[in-house]
């Protein structure tokens, strides 16, 4: 979701009766701006990777707080979607799940707002997120690896030739979900590309034989 999508999609969260509550000055955009901002800020190069900020906490006026109340979960989910896009357009990696909240400041004033981030890895045995089979079924991934494959003793069997007996897995892996293939015959992919162990971020889709399931993060 670039930042014009973004923006659209904001546009008409915010239509007619939500436009009221940001007379104010308060402008959802703004926020995400914000958002991608931190993330940008405060990424730090480790041997893994980019690793950047995944908990978020914007703070408010109590007048704007309560402005947007009605639909503060529709706000969350849009930007906690722009802010995993962003991370992953540039290519940092969190290490835990992507959470943003809203909180009340009575120091603020009406329109203005601040942004804390933190980086927040899972707790160990902590769920990270779900995979999300084609027919909308969900396979939480947490303390125990989540095995892919034709046998009916894998996590997520799948009734198809082209998959291997056990075909994938996925585990978490110092607070990160990891697909790692099994030697399979035809091997993984994630977003279209093979992989032999893939670091796991919020929408990817893994794809083995012809089934695609997609990795939604906690949050």
């Amino acid at each position: 979701m670039g930042l014009q999508q973004f923006e659209q999609r904001l546009e008409r969260l915010v239509e007619g009766v939500f436009a009221k509550a940001f007379r104010s000055g308060l402008e959802p955009v703004e926020i995400g701006r914000r958002l991608a901002r931190e993330i940008d800020l405060h990424r730090t190069i480790a041997t893994r990777g980019v690793i950047v900020p995944n908990a978020f906490t914007v703070a408010v006026s109590a007048t704007d707080r309560e402005r947007f109340a009605s639909f503060e979960g529709e706000l969350v989910r849009e930007l906690t979607g722009y802010a995993a896009e962003h991370a992953r357009d540039e290519g940092y990696h969190f290490l835990g799940p992507l959470t943003v909240e809203f909180a009340t400041d009575a120091n603020l004033r009406t329109g203005t707002f601040l942004v804390a981030s933190e980086v927040r890895p899972s707790p160990a045995g902590a769920l990270t997120g779900a995979l999300v089979l084609p027919d909308g079924s969900r396979v939480d991934v947490g303390g125990q690896p989540v095995v892919i494959g034709r046998l009916p003793d894998c996590q997520i069997t799948v009734a198809d030739p082209n998959v291997s007996r056990r075909h994938a897995e996925v585990r978490v892996e110092d607070g990160r979900p990891v697909v790692v293939d099994l030697g399979s015959t035809n091997g993984t992919k994630v977003n279209g590309a093979p992989i032999s162990t893939h670091h796991l971020d919020d929408g990817d889709t893994i794809t083995v034989g012809l089934t695609s399931i997609r990795y939604e993060a906690a949050g």
